[in-house]
């Protein structure tokens, strides 16, 4: 199925008046990155959308649940957002969906540990390495209408990296001591997947300064952020809330 966003795109114009002008590589790298962004923002409303029954199952409270219901419109909004900023770089923006598989159930459990799992796996660590590196991204992107992107995108991750933690909070009373054990169990393998999905997507690509100006990030950079992340917020915030991570994180690679 292909990814139409040329309507979305074509309302909302960017003026590009002081943009520099790439050379022919660096257009196409730049392309593929908002190319890139476009489709996963967009396909990440879904991740959004079937984690809500997940919490509302798990006995969220009602106002964490409505900030979690809007999380799948501002992921739609993103998409269109990046869609805006590859039409200003002269591609339509027109992209296969990958495979969108569905969110796990996780039958081995109940449903506040399952609800458990999949926030921890979405917010606390997708999404809050996703707020470290679109940050990083945002320091350098200083064109009119890139900034304005980058800036809105990050505002939004942040909250949706938060509901990790809200959420994780709200059921803490709820977790004794076997579900923890299996979380620590289960985290071990939410770290493996993580990290291979990372590595794999951030690359090894070298971005000249036009292109970081337009959101492209150094591949090596943002691996070395990537991990420095893991290890000073990620792994701490969930020690902090009586998760085993650190060692989990250690275990990763038995585990995988």
């Amino acid at each position: 199925m292909m990814l139409d966003l040329r309507a979305e795109a074509a309302a909302h114009p960017i003026d590009t008046s002081t943009w520099p002008v790439l050379d022919a590589n660096t257009l196409a790298q730049t392309r593929a990155t908002w190319r890139g962004r476009m489709v996963n923002e967009h396909a990440s409303a879904q991740v959004f959308a079937a984690l809500l029954p997940q919490l509302m199952r798990a006995g969220v409270p009602a106002a964490v649940l409505a900030d979690a219901a809007a999380m799948p419109g501002e992921e739609l909004h993103h998409g269109r957002l990046c869609a805006a900023v590859l039409w200003a770089l002269g591609e339509a923006p027109l992209a296969p969906l990958p495979a969108m598989p569905l969110m796990p159930e996780h039958a081995d459990c109940g449903p506040i540990e399952a609800a458990l799992r999949n926030v921890i796996a979405v917010s606390c660590l997708s999404e809050t390495v996703a707020v470290a590196l679109i940050q990083a991204e945002r320091q350098e992107a200083d064109l009119p209408g890139v900034a304005e992107v980058l800036r809105s995108i990050f505002a939004d991750e942040v909250q949706h990296a938060r509901l990790g933690w809200v959420v994780l909070d709200a059921l803490a009373p709820a977790i004794d001591g076997p579900m923890r054990e299996r979380l620590d169990r289960w985290l071990a393998v939410a770290f493996a997947h993580l990290e291979a999905h990372e590595v794999a997507h951030l690359g090894g690509a070298c971005p000249t300064p036009d292109a970081a100006r337009y959101g492209v990030c150094d591949g090596a950079e943002a691996t070395a952020l990537f991990y420095e992340t893991v290890a000073s917020v990620i792994v701490p915030q969930l020690e902090a809330r009586g998760l085993a991570a650190g060692a989990a994180w250690r275990l990763r690679h038995a585990v995988a």
